[in-house]
């Protein structure tokens, strides 16, 4: 049966529509849909597909909790912060707070990790685990934000917590548009040294048969200041203070009819520290914050360089099937900075060494999907994804190897249904094959008390990994205003390969061998309910994620280690979202999550997952009001409640935020002023209270902080 589709441009509606669901099926609207709403008579607009699912699912008819984060919640953030992280742990329930640094290791997602992708393309670095997969572009290029909550291997590798996909500005309408925005970024005491700002344009526009978008942006930052007008420290790893970053991103689409388009798409996004400061450690038992001075760092500072280029076809009819194509690549370059942890000598004096990750993938998604089967009850879809990815880790002024270079080819298969048993009751269910192969040749790993030799040798091969994985859900409309919904799934990653390879510490092994290369398979079950009461929103959620043979990281002098073991994730999530007017928006979301893992390999779950792992209790207030056609404002509160966990150095003393933002539409534009950390609390972060014990990363949160910006379109 032939699949009826819109014409192209009305086809564009519903992926533009900046419609918030935290979970629930109300349909929110900004500014810029009113028009729509207006023009249907009603308060419904169209449904929002999300294109993370490879069924291309809609919001709030899904089988497990998907999250929207719309163009309107994130020029609210913006204004206020301009950090990824903070953005994501702001809007995200279960998303750990932020560590306001380059670096997102110990954010997780659910207690695992999330794979983050562009327009579906991957960002994370499968064999070694940069944690930067979260800055490889500018959210002044993201329309939308589509997260899927719990383990999934739809997109293949790394999904063990959930999906987070940044889905990138599409042309806006026929013609020529155009957008400009600057921002000034300030510490509360206006310090010269903690100035920031940023530049942004968009050119699009849609002519005959093409579309095409060019943006750019420019951001540079200065060094931040604690509650107390104390500079934050620096991070080792690396830094979103006292950097530089530029993203460019390039889209040209060909509709060669209203149902088929070919789009290519190339995103450059680099950030790089000026390397002006250099850490002042702290003393964490005495409570002493690590804190930063102006000074020359050793060697050269740290930085992201990402390179994404992707193709993709789409036919919405092909022989009665909607096909959807898409080959990939992206180049990933990763400095950090000096650890005093590779001595070498140079002009007769001891300097410290610094790593760099190198990472290559090309892909491939091949998609087709047909509805309309057994009488307009069954949709069908199946692919076909492949991966090749080569990474290695150097070090950069010696030239010596760190990570061996190590090559992965991955191919799966899948097939995935939606049936809909009755007109309440909907059925979806799939499975998907991976095989995995993994290639290192012989290799040596570093002395570090010795940098004149090699410590071990290590015999390489080629081990091959095979797994399927099966996913079934249910979702029941019991009213008109209530659902149900329970999920089976399973998501497939690999161990941080190269933090394996480099930790090899004893003669006579063999990559083939090696136990700790085994792949991790994480099941997720979750049940919850959503309401809908018109202007009122509710969704609550229960979930279990379980891995027999999961990944645990711990700190083994100055180095993290991946322990192999068994590891029990459970939690809840309650969100909500109320319109008492149309001028005023309310959010909800509360998150629990607490974990073991079987540490002595005995079976029993024993120790309790700290701070990098297991987000602590969190509440998250916001509200949003429109008070007249110029003026509308927007509040939002989070607390951190305290944890205890079996390690007393690690327990978490939490804390609250504020910010605030308000935004006035000008005869010409509009400008925005936002306050981060409205009342200059002072605290320690989540990650530098229960994470990790040292006195190098005690690091303060970022205090009060002021951000005023313009925004034209024209």
């Amino acid at each position: 049966m032939p699949i009826t589709r819109q014409p192209r441009h009305a086809r564009l509606l519903p992926l533009m529509l900046c419609s918030a669901l935290p979970a629930t099926a109300l349909a929110q609207t900004d500014a810029n849909t009113e028009s729509e709403r207006a023009t249907s008579g009603g308060d419904e607009l169209n449904p929002i597909v999300v294109t993370a699912t490879r069924n291309k699912g809609l919001a709030g008819e899904t089988p497990q909790k998907v999250t929207i984060i719309t163009r309107e919640q994130i020029e609210q953030q913006l204004a206020i912060t301009q950090d990824p992280g903070q953005v994501l742990s702001n809007l995200i329930p279960s998303y750990s707070p932020s560590r306001q640094k380059l670096s997102n290791a110990g954010e997780t997602f659910r207690g695992r990790s999330p794979l983050f992708l562009v327009d579906g393309v991957p960002q994370s670095n499968p064999l070694r685990d940069s944690a930067r997969d979260s800055y490889t572009i500018d959210l002044s290029m993201v329309e939308r934000i589509e997260v899927i909550h719990g383990a999934s291997a739809e997109h293949g590798l790394g999904a063990t917590g959930g999906i987070i996909n940044y889905v990138t500005k599409r042309p806006d309408g026929a013609g020529v548009r155009q957008h400009a925005g600057v921002s000034l970024t300030s510490d509360d005491d206006f310090e010269s040294d903690g100035f920031g700002h940023k530049l942004d344009y968009r050119l699009s526009g849609q002519d005959g048969d093409w579309d095409y978008l060019v943006a750019a942006s420019r951001q540079e930052r200065g060094v931040f200041y604690d509650g107390n007008d104390q500079r934050v420290g620096i991070a080792y790893p690396g830094e979103l203070q006292n950097s530089t970053s530029y993203d460019l991103l390039a889209k040209a689409g060909y509709w060669f009819d209203d149902d088929q388009n070919l789009e290519v798409a190339i995103n450059r996004f680099e950030l790089e520290g000026e390397g002006d400061y250099v850490p002042v450690p702290g003393d964490r038992d005495a409570g002493i914050a690590t804190t930063a001075r102006r000074g020359d760092p050793d060697g050269d500072p740290g930085y992201n360089d990402v390179t994404t280029a992707r193709l993709s076809y789409s036919h919405a009819d092909w022989l009665g099937n909607s096909l959807d194509a898409q080959l990939y690549t992206q180049r990933f370059r990763a400095r950090f900075a000096t650890t005093p942890y590779f001595p070498f000598q140079a002009n007769g004096e001891t300097r410290f060494d610094q790593t760099r990750n190198e990472s290559d993938k090309v892909g491939a998604k091949f998609t087709l999907s047909r509805d309309g089967l057994l009488d307009d009850r069954l949709t069908l879809t199946t692919g076909l994804d492949l991966l090749q990815d080569e990474t290695r880790q150097m070090l950069v002024h010696t030239e010596r190897t760190y990570v061996p270079e190590s090559q992965f080819r991955n191919y799966a298969v899948f097939l995935q249904g939606d049936y809909d048993l009755t007109e309440a009751l909907s059925l979806h269910a799939g499975v998907r094959h991976e095989q995995a192969e993994l290639d290192v040749d012989d290799f040596s790993t570093i002395d570090r008390s010795n940098v004149t030799q090699d410590n071990v040798s290590v015999d390489g091969g080629n081990p091959d990994f095979d797994e399927t994985l099966f996913n079934a859900g249910l979702v029941y409309q019991a009213t008109d205003w209530a659902q149900l919904y329970a999920n089976y799934s399973e998501g497939f990653g690999m161990p941080d390969v190269g933090r394996v390879l480099r930790g090899i510490d004893a003669p006579g092994q063999d990559v083939d061998t090696l136990l700790t290369l085994q792949p991790i398979v994480t099941d997720n079950r979750e049940i919850g309910t959503r309401f809908d009461w018109d202007r009122y929103g509710l969704e609550l959620s229960y979930y279990e994620s379980n891995a027999d043979f999961g990944e645990r990281l711990t700190e083994e002098n100055g180095t993290w280690v991946g322990n192999r073991e068994k590891t029990e994730i459970q939690g809840f999530e309650i969100t909500g979202e109320a319109r008492p007017s149309d001028a005023h928006r309310l959010r909800l979301s509360y998150t629990h999550a607490e974990g073991e893992s079987d540490t002595d390999g005995d079976g029993t779950l024993d120790t309790e997952l700290t701070g990098i792992n297991i987000a602590p209790d969190t509440l998250k207030l916001g509200w949003s009001a429109a008070w007249n056609e110029t003026l509308s404002s927007h509040l939002q509160y989070r607390y951190y409640f305290d944890r205890s966990v079996d390690d007393p150095e690690l327990e978490f003393e939490g804390y609250g935020l504020a910010d605030a933002s308000l935004t006035y539409h000008l005869p010409v534009g509009r400008a925005s002023l936002g306050i981060e950390n409205l009342t200059d609390e002072d605290y320690f972060t989540y990650y530098s209270q229960a994470a990790r014990v040292s006195d190098d990363y005690y690091f303060k949160g970022r205090g009060r902080t002021l951000t005023l910006g313009y925004q034209l379109d024209f």
